[in-house]
């Protein structure tokens, strides 16, 4: 249990919370939501330990917290050494390993002995295994693995960040926006590993779709106090809508028994009679705890004017090869076939890595295409969002002096009022942009595409940084825009309220995708169930393979200590092994088919409306998985019956 009492907490002389009062239980998980700077992070590091307190107290037991770290990480080691090297216990006990190997006395001895019992304690063997894993669902190609941290972009580098995170042995883990840098499968694995995640989990995400797919409770932070709700990001909305709904209501009547107090006082104050029982009014009305209601902060605006002209036919790419001249070349998305029209709002849709990026590169052209046409209507005007835009921005100049670059015969009370419809009003247009946050920064890009007013808007990933309010600013201004519009983005609530229809990138081509983001969702999983049964049966091929050529090498090196009948009666002793291997691995596939049912069974938020349903699905993905673990230590018996057997 985690306990704030009391709590007040400020940063640069600003006051960020104030008499907080919070209990978190062991195992709950927990979505952290609010505006940009109204002290999210701030929590997470003074329950972290690293920031101290104005007043009260953080009580908790001895708890091992893994936190994403302020900094990029840095380095020549590889990407899976990073991550491993997540578990300092894991790692201390193997550098002692290091020193002790070459030793040889008795007392060294049992201490190895009990270094490689704490090893196997600690899940040590299967670290590179669970490493990778994380790798993977986190998009890192295979190949990847044993790049140098330094070659990672800063958005990859996120990534690994939150990989190292996930590998820590951890009771309580503090995530600060960890879906930023993520695309929309990422976001999907990510959703499933918090689920079985068994400890407790402080999230801070903007992201309406994922707090609701992991969230048992929520805490709001709205003018320097923290709220908590029960549910998700949904669960939430509906309960403070209501709770501000009674507060009003008591505000009412409150209002209404002061009026009729002060009416008394005032009729009857001077009258002797009843100059008793008017100073009885005064003190009840003095004592009278007045009822606050908290009106919503002031939200985000944003906007998009529609273009004075939109062309027919807008651009178009055929049969282009999207990707990297070299030398060599090379082909991300091949013989890719999109028409952009008057009118069309398209979805990009794809797994880590699959191009969609490239694909956009290539149809704005910053990228050249490698084969085929890519043409576009004469004089467009297009509005391109790239994931870098806020690195582009000048760290010195204004917001002001950034517009006044683009529209330099513009009056300034135009810039103005033009800067204060995507928040910026005052003081701030006029400050200089570096110290801005990232969603600041966010917003001021958005800005300076939408002055243009474009014909075709191509949006990468535009929501990063963006808080709830910034989110629902964008949703609202790209609904009302009557250009055309090609967005890439991991924000499903986004997605489904601006684009009519969906493309995937996926094997290096482009094609229509008919379904909804549910229909993504159980392709990414089918897709996942079937990548697994192709290794697992590639695994299979090649110990087979090993096995025959072991076989084969023996009968060469020595044909006459082999007699036929050894062979044939070791041939009847494998067959029987290989058939329940076999079987075993079916059953591993069925059962890891039913677990990944079952978690989006678990993620999807109707299931958390229905606590019967919730509690079976959670009873149901715990003997899938008991079951699981117990067949793959059948398969690992197995396996080694089978070596065994081929290496007599």
């Amino acid at each position: 249990m985690i306990r704030l009492t009391d709590l007040e907490i400020a940063r640069g002389g600003r006051s960020l919370l104030q008499e907080v009062h919070v209990i978190i239980e062991r195992g709950e998980r927990i979505g952290l939501l609010g505006r940009n700077g109204c002290g999210k992070s701030t929590l997470l590091a003074a329950i972290a330990g690293d920031i101290g307190l104005e007043r009260g107290s953080i009580d908790a037991p001895t708890l091992r917290i893994a936190r994403l770290s302020q900094h990029p990480p840095a380095g020549t080691h590889s990407l899976i050494e990073h991550v491993l090297r997540a578990d300092s216990r894991r790692e201390s006990i193997l550098q002692e390993l290091a020193q002790l190997e070459n030793a040889a006395s008795p007392v060294q001895g049992d201490r190895i002995a009990q270094l490689h019992g704490e090893f196997d304690e600690i899940d040590g063997w299967t670290a590179p295994a669970r490493a990778a894993r994380l790798l993977d669902g986190l998009g890192f190609a295979v190949a990847d693995h044993e790049r140098p941290v330094d070659s990672l972009s800063g958005g990859w580098k996120m990534r690994l960040d939150l990989a190292r995170v996930l590998m820590t042995p951890a009771d309580l883990l503090l995530l600060d926006e960890p879906t930023n840098h993520l695309d929309l499968d990422a976001v999907f694995w990510l959703e499933k590993w918090l689920l079985r995640f068994p400890g407790t989990v402080l999230v801070v995400s903007h992201d309406r779709d994922f707090v609701d797919a992991f969230a048992t409770a929520v805490l709001h932070f709205e003018h320097q106090r923290l709220t908590r709700y029960s549910g998700g990001w949904s669960a939430f909305e509906h309960q403070r809508a209501e709770r501000q709904r009674l507060q009003r209501k008591l505000a009412e009547g409150q209002a209404n028994k002061i009026a009729h107090l002060e009416h008394f006082i005032a009729r009857f104050r001077a009258q002797a009679t009843k100059a008793k029982q008017a100073q009885s009014r005064i003190k009840a009305l003095e004592r009278l705890e007045r009822v606050a209601v908290l009106e919503d902060e002031q939200p985000a605006t944003m906007r998009f004017d529609s273009p004075d002209q939109m062309p027919e036919q807008i651009a178009s790419l055929v049969k282009v090869d999207c990707g990297y001249a070299g030398p060599p070349a090379s082909v991300i998305v091949g013989r890719a076939q999109l028409d952009l029209r008057r009118g069309d709002r398209i979805g990009v849709l794809g797994r880590n890595g699959a191009g969609k990026s490239t694909l956009v590169r290539t149809l704005v052209g910053d990228l050249t295409a490698l084969a085929g046409e890519r043409t576009q209507a004469r004089g467009l005007r297009v509005g391109y969002f790239a994931q870098r835009q806020v690195e582009t921005l000048d760290a010195e100049a204004s917001v002001l002096l950034h517009l006044r670059r683009i529209a330099p015969d513009a009056r300034e009370s135009v810039l103005r009022e033009y800067a204060a419809g995507f928040g910026f009003r005052g003081d701030q247009a006029l400050a200089p942009v570096g110290p801005f946050s990232g969603g600041e920064k966010a917003r001021l890009a958005l800005a300076l595409i939408a002055w243009t007013r474009p014909q075709l808007l191509i949006l990468d990933e535009p929501t990063n940084h963006l808080d709830a309010s910034a989110r629902d600013a964008l949703t609202a201004a790209l609904a009302q825009y009557e250009g055309a519009l090609l967005l890439v983005s991991h924000d499903r609530g986004l997605l489904r309220a601006t684009v009519d229809r969906f493309v995937i990138v996926a094997d290096r081509t482009l094609a229509p995708f008919d379904g909804d983001l549910d229909d993504y969702r159980d392709w990414l999983a089918r897709r996942s169930v079937t990548e697994r049964e192709d290794a697992a049966t590639a695994a299979q091929t090649r110990r087979e393979l090993a096995a025959q050529a072991h076989d084969d090498a023996r009968g060469r090196e020595e044909p006459r200590l082999i007699k036929p009948t050894t062979r044939e009666q070791r041939v009847r002793q494998r067959k029987p092994l290989q058939t329940q291997l076999t079987q075993v691995e079916r059953d591993v596939a069925r059962l890891q088919t039913e677990l990944e049912a079952l978690d989006l069974q678990l993620i999807d938020p109707q299931t958390h409306r229905d606590a019967q349903r919730a509690v079976a699905a959670q009873q149901a993905r715990a003997v899938a998985a008991a079951e699981l673990e117990r067949l793959e230590e059948r398969w690992l018996s197995l396996a080694g019956e089978l070596e065994a057997l081929g290496s007599d």
